[in-house]
């Protein structure tokens, strides 16, 4: 089993802390809730003063922090993480995050002779919790094959998507992805409704057909239709429209730099970032569904 410092436990890291834990590693956490630090404590995670305490005399370090800025921050410098590391050390940094700033890391984490990986996750919170995540990451096939010997307690697909910075990518095409067939998903259901079909029957026939999608199949818009998603209790809890239109912004960067014309993905982020404003930050993005709805 691993020593492993943790930073960053919010709603996916704390989790994935947990898992870690759950399969026998030795865990030390770091975070600036005393409450999420004392969570993991019960659990049996130590505790640390600092995120440069965590990491003392430990074989892996993992992050997940909230933004490109805290990655940066946390790493990097005279006073950053890889300035103090041991190059037996391989830093998993699992935080969605532009891919510059995953780059930037892993270089200079290349220099020292650190093996890095970014490894962002899909999968939402239900997965963090059931340790199914799936990971995709960026970095040496070396350092691939350390990751992936503890990424396997927290998730059940672990890709290898290419060098620095093509989790990233890889998360941002996703997302994208994800978030245009979810709106599709909600307006086919809801013109199916319109013209008086069960949103529950036109589901089974649409994931018979032509139109199945992860949408229809484990994450229903539609109250009522499916038990345990996010819909049919008030679309909460889940996926944030906040951490959706986060995550679309990151994507719209990437296709810009590459110089791709996503036009149904920047479609999506207008009408995400319109759900937003009108106050649903908080909810889960399948509420987009409600912007089409008859008021009852």
């Amino acid at each position: 089993m691993a020593s492993v410092a943790f930073i960053g436990l919010g709603n996916m890291g704390g989790p994935m802390a947990k898992n870690l834990l759950a399969a026998g590693h030795s865990v030390c956490v770091f975070d600036l809730s005393t409450e999420a630090c004392e969570a993991l404590e019960a659990a049996g995670a130590s505790v640390a003063a600092s995120a440069a305490a965590a990491t003392d005399g430990v074989e892996y370090v993992v992050s997940m922090l909230p933004a490109g800025k805290h990655v940066a921050g946390t790493y990097l410098g005279e006073s950053g993480l890889l300035a103090q590391l041991n190059s037996d050390v391989t830093v998993l940094d699992c935080s969605t995050i532009d891919a510059a700033t995953s780059r930037e890391v892993g270089a200079a984490a290349e220099a020292m002779g650190i093996g890095f990986m970014d490894a962002p996750v899909s999968g939402g919170v239900a997965a963090a919790a059931a340790g199914t995540l799936t990971f995709m990451c960026g970095g040496s096939e070396e350092t691939f094959l350390k990751a992936r010997e503890l990424l396997s307690a927290m998730g059940k697909n672990i890709f290898h998507a290419g060098p620095h910075g093509a989790g990233q990518v890889a998360k941002g095409c996703n997302n994208m992805l994800l978030a245009i067939h979810m709106l599709g998903t909600c307006e086919a259901l809801e013109m199916g409704a319109r013209n008086g079909l069960d949103p529950a029957v036109l589901s089974e026939i649409m994931l018979a057909s032509s139109g199945r999608n992860w949408s229809l199949e484990v994450y229903n818009p539609y109250p009522g239709v499916m038990e345990n998603a996010p819909a049919s209790n008030d679309y909460q809890p889940g996926f944030m429209v906040d951490l959706m239109v986060k995550d679309l912004g990151l994507a719209m960067d990437i296709a810009k730099d590459a110089g791709v014309d996503n036009a149904l993905g920047q479609l999506a982020q207008s009408l995400y970032e319109g759900h937003q404003a009108a106050g649903n930050g908080s909810r889960d993005f399948s509420s987009a569904l409600e912007r089409l709805r008859k008021p009852a």
